[in-house]
């Protein structure tokens, strides 16, 4: 048997179906471009362009809200034009979006750029949401996500490795092309999709509501627990630096190793971490999983505080692959209640619902991590875990909700024959 096992890894870790290589390989494309965009962006716009740095967070904070409200009926238009023709569409523009970056020359266009980016990464991200949807079987959803979800850590990583080299020459000619070069990757990516098999609307009920996601009150609730525990983004990327540097005395040079070991952790236990969560009250179990140990892992951290540099470091590592895995269940558990929860002929929206719902989570972490654990130290840590906590163990519950609302809402009445 152990013999076998050499053979076999390769294949494990390699797309098993023709449709999982399309969207690997478009997902590697777009996420190496939005890497290199993230990395050089703001320093772009402040030290190239000369935009003032308060001005360049308030053009993208705007931005950022203009996309959550396109959401929903991005996602709608994925539902009635077709998911995979609305994906291609999606990422080209979003591709075509982010070359108009290159172009900016002051505050007004940057509105407009990042609006312009900002609408085409939420019907990208709600029509390739509906893609995965109708694309793969329905037990290889969360799979799929999955899989992609490390595959677009890889990319990541390697688009923030070339807008480093773009940072180090530090010039107008290299950003411009860096820019123009990422927006080509997502152009890239959105025609490879082409190679996807059409995905045609799914007729809809002639008594469904065209905004059916905004009436479905579980739906909804779970997209406010989905909210709440998407914050844990913001403990590695907001929260974690600043507790190193103010409260801990372990070195900041330890902050990029923890990220890399988040990153790796993520690549190679998405999938493992994932199974299980198929379902709707699997999903449900990996929400509540993930807000335990999220909580777990605020405490872990707030213990740094006032230890010696090597014992914080320690602490800090383990609190970093404690909340790692908790952030494994959590991505596994949404994607499941996501699809589950969503009719076939409302994917788009209801994956816009839930962008939408991700996106506000991720909007309001900075304020939130600043309020309870800047200024609170230890004590807005366990504040904050009892907050992810509570929303993780409401999951089941209200999980179970809209599993029974379903067959009023929308699925039509099964005859049992009893």
């Amino acid at each position: 048997m152990a013999s076998n096992r050499p053979t076999n890894w390769p294949r494990s870790v390699l797309p098993r179906t023709r449709a999982m290589w399309v969207l690997a390989l478009s997902t590697l494309t777009r996420s190496t471009g939005s890497g290199t965009v993230v990395a050089v962006i703001v320093l772009y716009l402040t030290r190239s362009v000369g935009i003032d740095a308060t001005r360049v967070g308030l053009g993208l904070t705007v931005a950022a809200v203009v996309g959550m409200a396109a959401s929903i009926p991005v996602g709608h238009a994925a539902d009635v034009i077709g998911a995979r023709n609305t994906a291609i569409g999606a990422v080209v523009f979003h591709g075509s979006a982010i070359c108009c970056y290159a172009f900016v020359d002051g505050f007004a266009g940057l509105l407009t750029a990042a609006a312009l980016v900002a609408v085409a990464d939420a019907a990208s991200s709600a029509s390739r949401g509906a893609l995965v949807a109708l694309a793969v079987p329905q037990k290889d959803r969360v799979r799929t996500r999955a899989y992609l979800r490390s595959v677009t850590n890889i990319g990541f990583s390697l688009g923030a490795l070339l807008g480093g080299l773009a940072l180090g020459h530090h010039t107008e000619v290299g950003y411009t092309f860096t820019l123009l070069g990422s927006g080509a990757l997502f152009i890239v990516s959105g025609l490879a999709l082409l190679a996807l098999d059409r995905t045609p609307p799914v007729p809809r009920p002639e008594d469904a509501s065209p905004w059916q996601v905004l009436k479905d009150r579980p739906f909804v609730a779970v997209g406010a627990i989905n909210a709440v525990l998407m914050m844990n983004a913001g403990i590695l990327e907001v929260a974690l630096p600043l507790w190193i540097a103010e409260h801990t005395r372990a070195p900041m040079s330890l902050f990029a190793p923890l990220l890399l070991v988040n990153t790796v952790m993520v690549v190679i236990l998405q999938v493992p971490v994932s199974r299980g969560a198929e379902d709707i009250r699997g999903g449900a179990r990996a929400m509540a999983r993930a807000g335990v140990l999220l909580a777990v892992c605020c405490a872990v951290i707030a213990l740094a505080a006032g230890r010696t540099a090597w014992v914080a470091g320690v602490i800090l590592v383990a609190g970093v692959a404690v909340h790692t895995v908790g952030e494994l269940l959590y991505s596994a558990g949404s994607w499941a209640l996501a699809y589950e929860l969503a009719p076939d002929h409302a994917q788009g929206q209801y994956q816009g619902m839930f962008g939408l719902t991700t996106q506000l989570g991720l909007a309001i972490t900075p304020a939130v991590t600043a309020l309870l654990i800047v200024r609170h130290g230890w004590v807005g840590w366990l504040v904050m875990g009892a907050l992810l906590a509570t929303a993780g163990l409401a999951a089941p519950a209200v999980a179970r909700w809209a599993e029974r609302s379903r067959g009023r809402t929308i699925a039509p009445p099964v005859e049992t024959g009893v």
